[in-house]
């Protein structure tokens, strides 16, 4: 049985005309779960009681657990588990302009990069749209404040659960929805060049990010298996074709491992790589964990490769760090809740 959090307003619609109804009763619907935030189809007191039994008999309207909290200055990470007893993560932040969330698109992760902490947990399945959005309305719940801002940037890769993604984008942006700007939504992914050529055709206005981590293939192929199928020169032709379709600027995604990635060369090669594409480059400084052997660069480092961008004329940004005291890196507090630490 389907979650009803799962179904866009235009499948509700055809829900309803199919069941010669009126499909404005999907708006309805609509109001209920994401303005007055009603979890129980008996609250929906302008639906008729026989079209409440018949939703009752062809949707469940489940929540998420909250199994763990983590804080620290304007950061909050929460652990959730499914219905099925898997366990997803989200983080939230607060920022000057408005609360941000991270969200996570599969249980486990089969792209495999070498650095990260949620790769370490093959795929198990992919999110269903109702489980990503309700990690914003349950996180919205707990702070008791909305969310303006979200991350397609947890466990998982999105373009690897491509339909159930853009699902849920159409839910959370939709006006009768979450109502979040399409603007106000980025989605992140490791570089699966298909499905960036298919998404800059959906008009939907989203802002795209690669993680790419790496100017080179040779580097690349070694901490992000993903590169032997699509490699950075692919990447950036497709790159370059969503920009010219789109119009949109592109984020650069690039987590600093000390003495794999943070070299002057490095930094030289990716302002060679990415010179005169509307694009910035989001430094990131490494979340370590005790599962994996990278470590951070320095912060003279991370200031030097900031530089030798800025030089080259790069657009560049080095990622402000949240939440020291958390499980930040993706993957951590589940990997910590499993292991009983």
């Amino acid at each position: 049985m389907k979650n009803i959090y799962s179904m866009k307003k235009d499948d509700l619609e055809e829900y309803f005309i199919n069941n010669n109804e009126k499909k404005y009763k999907a708006i309805q619907i609509y109001e209920w779960l994401y303005r007055k935030k009603f979890c129980s189809f008996d609250d929906m007191t302008n639906i008729s009681k026989n079209l409440r039994e018949k939703l009752k008999e062809d949707f469940t309207i489940q929540k998420l657990k909250i199994l763990k909290i983590e804080e620290d200055s304007l950061v909050k990470k929460y652990l959730f588990e499914l219905q099925d007893g898997n366990m997803v993560e989200s983080v939230v932040m607060y920022h000057d302009y408005g609360i941000s969330i991270c969200i996570s698109s599969q249980i486990g992760c089969n792209m495999g990069c070498a650095f990260c902490e949620s790769g370490r947990l093959k795929k198990v399945r992919n999110l269903t749209p109702d489980e990503m959005v309700l990690q914003i309305m349950m996180v919205e719940e707990n702070i008791k404040q909305r969310i303006s801002h979200v991350v397609i940037m947890g466990i998982g890769e999105p373009f690897d659960n491509y339909d159930n993604f853009m699902d849920f984008i159409r839910i959370i942006n939709d006006p009768y929805g979450l109502a979040i700007g399409s603007r106000h939504i980025t989605v992140s992914t490791s570089g699966i060049v298909p499905k960036i050529y298919e998404f800059m055709n959906e008009n939907i206005g989203v802002n795209l990010a690669i993680s790419l981590h790496a100017p080179t293939d040779e580097i690349r192929n070694k901490i992000m298996k993903v590169n032997k199928v699509y490699s950075i020169g692919e990447i950036i032709k497709a790159v370059k074709e969503y920009i010219l379709k789109t119009n949109r600027r592109v984020t650069f995604e690039y987590i600093l491992l000390d003495n794999i990635n943070d070299s002057e060369k490095c930094a030289k090669d990716l302002a060679k790589l990415i010179k005169g594409i509307n694009a910035y480059v989001n430094l990131i400084p490494y979340n370590e964990t005790n599962n994996i052997g990278y470590k951070r660069s320095s912060k003279n480092k991370i200031m030097e490769f900031y530089n030798i961008l800025k030089q080259n004329n790069i657009n560049v940004t080095i990622r402000k760090e949240f939440g020291s005291r958390v499980s930040a890196a993706c993957g951590q507090l589940r990997s910590k809740f499993e292991g009983g630490k």
